[in-house]
């Protein structure tokens, strides 16, 4: 795809999330869809690979949770992956702070690459298991935001997420569709992490019928030390 119908297509999606996408944007956002299909050749970074389903799937995607993000926001972005939804927000909001997060080392010199040649600002990318992050103090209950895309269950992601953010602060998770149940599960658990679900918004995105829902979770009260759990607990015994 050349760069003239690349731009032509994202703004036309931008415009349904009310963003203005400019030149120096798209610039930005048509290297990284180069970069990931060049890496995506040597690991595994997405199964997606259409171009027009990279721009709605994964970029735009993860702009829809842009609106939630106040001003100059120090966010964190769990098992990010190829970078979503943390480089996509990036590139439009370069007033916030990110920390990407992922525990494959390969994947983190992908995202590196990326910060690099994209010259991105006030963003970093970290190796580690989420649940030793978490209990790491530099970071530790310091985020004003956490947010995740199709990481785990409410309930673990609950476990991941929540300990990261400072009391006020708030969790986004993206999430697919039918989650009711899994919001029942994780009620106490949130709880008992501080936290209390503030927002839940169904949504499709155009062009594409597969529901998805963004949950907003606010921290009222700090987390315990004993979370999260050690690695691997979490995913394998989430709380209830």
């Amino acid at each position: 795809m050349d760069k003239k119908e690349f731009e032509k297509i994202f703004k036309e999606y931008a415009k349904h999330l009310n963003i203005e996408i400019n030149n120096k944007q798209i610039k930005k956002f048509y290297q990284y869809m180069n970069l990931l299909l060049e890496w995506n050749q040597k690991i595994n970074l997405t199964a997606i690979i259409d171009y027009k389903d990279i721009i709605l799937k994964h970029f735009v995607d993860s702009l829809t949770i842009e609106k939630y993000i106040e001003k100059s926001s120090y966010l964190v972005d769990i098992g990010t992956g190829a970078g979503f939804p943390g480089i996509p927000l990036k590139i439009v909001r370069e007033d916030i702070k990110i920390v990407l997060v992922d525990s494959l080392n390969k994947r983190v010199q992908f995202l590196n690459e990326v910060i690099k040649k994209l010259e991105l600002q006030n963003i970093e990318a970290i190796h580690a298991r989420v649940e030793e992050f978490g209990k790491n103090k530099r970071y530790r209950e310091s985020f004003d935001i956490a947010t995740s895309r199709a990481v785990a269950n409410m309930s673990t992601l609950s476990e991941y997420m929540i300990p990261l953010v400072k009391v006020n602060g708030k969790c986004i998770c993206m999430k697919g569709k039918e989650i009711e149940k899994e919001l029942e599960d994780a009620k106490n658990a949130i709880k008992i992490l501080g936290g209390k679900v503030l927002e839940r918004k169904e949504f499709q995105l155009i062009d594409d019928d597969i529901n998805r829902n963004i949950i907003v979770i606010a921290k009222e009260k700090s987390t315990s030390s004993k979370y999260p759990r050690k690695p691997g607990i979490p995913a394998k015994e989430p709380l209830k």
